[in-house]
């Protein structure tokens, strides 16, 4: 039994599995003690996640005047922690189907956490660099790993709500890192608030105490002991490669398009918009609220529609209503249309209910994590892209200019199959 885990909870936990069949023959279902911990544990870890990522962006605008950096090279400071999320899909992606999700998540946490803090003691923009890669290796293991674990113990008829429920701190957490940005920049600077990134170490604390090992992970190592175990290539061979080249190029498309904005969006609004801290901090709020409201939004329409086609509509919205936003010019105007543009941004939720349904259980965390991570891995180029397109033609025209991003992960998802593979129950072993 893993340490933290006390028998009742790997109990409930094993017993999650049983639960997928009542869905299926139209019974009602049980949540289990085990499942809501695992609910709660995710929705703080990836709270926390989206807090530490966001401090970079926040702080951008004083980074730029004390170091008197270009905005490429500003740029180039989120690119780094951007590189460091498309090699944890290959490394704690492994380390979640070799040595279990509990242990990979974990790590995630603590490493984002250790290493965002510590750029609070950086000199210079290498030094930065450097640590935000770091901490960027940290931040990409939770989604994977989290949207694992919901695949393998919720039933299918609440997966994608379960899901998308956690995922949505990830608004939570931004607008958390808005609020605290507002309270600690103007009056200690931008290194007090990276030191305040060590918090996220709250959310390891709980997850170790909370939640217990997959009991689809622990039958699958029992069933298959002392069998080669599965490697990356799997998620390209016997059906799979396909599947993984177009989720992993959807997946870098849209999240190109939601980094290069979001990235620039406080310094766009503090510089072509005039607003202040406290100001450019309200309309991030507002704007969060509306991805926040996005994620059960796009899974009830999920629920109706199926997961893929859903995607597609939301991406093809977002296509539309970016440019748009980039237009505004009247402060109120910016202000409501915000949440309407940010309903757009929440597709990631459903991500984390769909890309697991394209794999079995032995590669299913590297599979998922690969094709998200690795597609924010691609979505590295985009800070440092918006930065050199805004250098020639302004903030405004490169946000516009994004929404071609959303667009191209639309006609990707069309590519994608209806029914996955393995979108019906947890185990699922090829």
């Amino acid at each position: 039994m893993t340490t933290g885990q006390t028998a009742g909870e790997a109990a409930g936990w094993t017993a999650a599995s049983a639960n997928v069949h009542a869905s299926v023959l139209d019974q009602p279902i049980s949540i289990s003690r085990a499942q809501r911990h695992l609910l709660v544990a995710g929705l703080i870890c990836y709270g926390f996640d989206a807090l530490d990522f966001m401090m970079l962006t926040l702080a951008l605008p004083l980074m730029i005047a004390e170091w008197h950096l270009t905005l490429g090279q500003a740029g180039l400071l989120g690119t780094a922690g951007m590189v460091g999320v498309g090699l944890s899909a290959l490394v704690l992606g492994w380390c979640a189907d070799r040595y279990g999700r509990r242990p990979a998540l974990l790590a995630s946490v603590v490493i984002f956490a250790l290493f965002t803090a510590a750029i609070a003691l950086a000199r210079n923009r290498w030094e930065v660099m450097a640590l935000r890669f770091i901490a960027g290796f940290g931040i990409g293991g939770v989604w994977g790993v989290v949207t694992t674990l919901i695949k393998e113990v919720w039933p299918p008829a609440r997966r994608a709500r379960a899901i998308s429920w956690v995922l949505s701190a990830w608004p939570v957490g931004v607008s958390a890192a808005a609020l605290l940005s507002a309270a600690v920049l103007p009056r200690f600077g931008w290194r007090a608030l990276f030191l305040c990134g060590a918090t996220a170490l709250l959310g390891a604390a709980y997850a170790y105490l909370v939640v217990p090992e997959s009991g689809v992970w622990q039958a699958h190592q029992l069933k298959h002991a002392g069998r080669e175990r599965g490697t990356v290539k799997q998620i390209f061979v016997a059906g799979y490669g396909r599947h993984t080249l177009i989720a992993t190029l959807a997946a870098a498309s849209g999240l190109t398009a939601y980094w290069g904005i979001n990235t620039w969006l406080p310094t766009y609004l503090l510089s072509e918009r005039a607003l202040a801290h406290s100001g450019m901090s309200l309309y991030l709020l507002v704007l969060n609220a509306g991805m926040f409201c996005g994620y059960p939004l796009l899974a009830r329409l999920a629920d109706r529609i199926g997961k893929r086609r859903a995607l597609v509509a939301s991406y093809l919205t977002a296509s539309v209503v970016v440019p748009i936003y980039a237009c505004i010019r009247n402060p109120v105007v910016l202000l409501v249309f915000g949440p309407v543009m940010a309903l757009g941004f929440s597709q990631t939720g459903l991500l984390g209910a769909y890309f697991p349904e394209l794999y079995p259980t032995e590669v299913r965390s590297r599979g998922t994590g690969f094709c998200f991570n690795v597609g924010r891995g691609l979505a590295a180029i985009a800070p440092y892209t918006f930065g050199q397109l805004a250098t020639h033609v302004g903030l405004a025209p490169s946000i516009a200019l994004f929404g071609f991003a959303y667009l191209s992960a639309g006609l990707l998802m069309l590519l994608l199959p209806e029914h996955p593979p393995h979108m019906d129950g947890p185990e699922a072993v090829a």
